[in-house]
């Protein structure tokens, strides 16, 4: 009876570290409640319906605590890494509102409670409906499988993997986030040439002042024409978790 429990800890301790920075289960929208019975569940269904090997014979409270030390940390890697990669659409639209001119636009967050900007945040949700519809909840159900199927419980990878795994999505995240906004951010140099020229055929017209709105009207049109390119990402962000996991 002892072993389960610890088992069932130690299944807690990784899945809770995992889903403690994804989003949405990070927002504080959700009751607590709903968070904690989330991860009961899951642990549950883990340690119970799944067969996971677990190490056995007399355990310390010591050697107890290391071993939820080290679930903490690789699901917490596990999530960091996940969360680099889900991060992509919404520092592409942070691109697009530096270039819009909505660099001081503001606003607060009803889910997390923080400030965000607008647009970004817009894609963001986008993406994130895009991705439950296409069942990602199941690829992050995959990835914890993975976990314990690479790594079972009470053994981690080495702490220089996970801060490779880390690193790397952080590149790939910064990488994918100009690919997305790579398009938008060519459209927006065009205009700038084409207002450079304007602004020699017409000396007294005043370019700040013109460029303003048709910074914002050029940046709503390409946004109109970016969307469907994030359901496409969908398929993209499966790719980079499964090849930046270590497992």
């Amino acid at each position: 009876m002892t072993e389960i429990l610890i088992r069932f800890a130690l299944v807690l301790t990784r899945l809770s570290a995992f889903f403690l920075v994804l989003p949405i289960f990070s927002w504080r929208a959700i009751p607590v409640r709903i968070k904690a019975a989330t991860m009961l569940l899951l642990s549950l269904f883990f340690s119970v319906f799944i067969p996971l090997s677990s190490p056995t014979g007399p355990f310390s409270a010591l050697q107890l605590i290391l071993w939820m030390l080290n679930e903490a940390t690789f699901g917490l890697a596990l999530g960091l890494i996940t969360v680099l990669v889900f991060s992509a659409v919404k520092c592409s639209g942070r691109i697009i509102e530096r270039q819009m001119g909505f660099a001081m636009a503001e606003i607060m967050d009803p889910l997390t409670g923080d400030r965000m900007q607008p647009l970004g945040g817009m894609l963001e949700t986008l993406f994130i409906l895009f991705f439950f519809a296409a069942n990602g909840h199941h690829l992050l159900l995959h990835i914890i499988l993975r976990s314990y199927q690479a790594y079972p419980i009470g053994t981690i990878p080495s702490i220089a993997t996970l801060t490779s795994g880390v690193v790397k999505a952080g590149s790939a995240m910064l990488v994918a986030s100009l690919k997305l906004s790579a398009p938008m951010l060519g459209a927006f140099i065009v205009m700038l040439a084409v207002l450079a020229i304007m602004a020699r055929i017409v000396p007294d017209m005043n370019v700040l002042f013109v460029s303003m709105p048709v910074r914002v009207g050029l940046g709503m049109i390409m946004v109109i024409v970016f969307l469907p390119f994030i359901r496409e990402f969908v398929q993209e962000f499966a790719k980079l978790t499964n090849t930046l996991l270590p497992v």
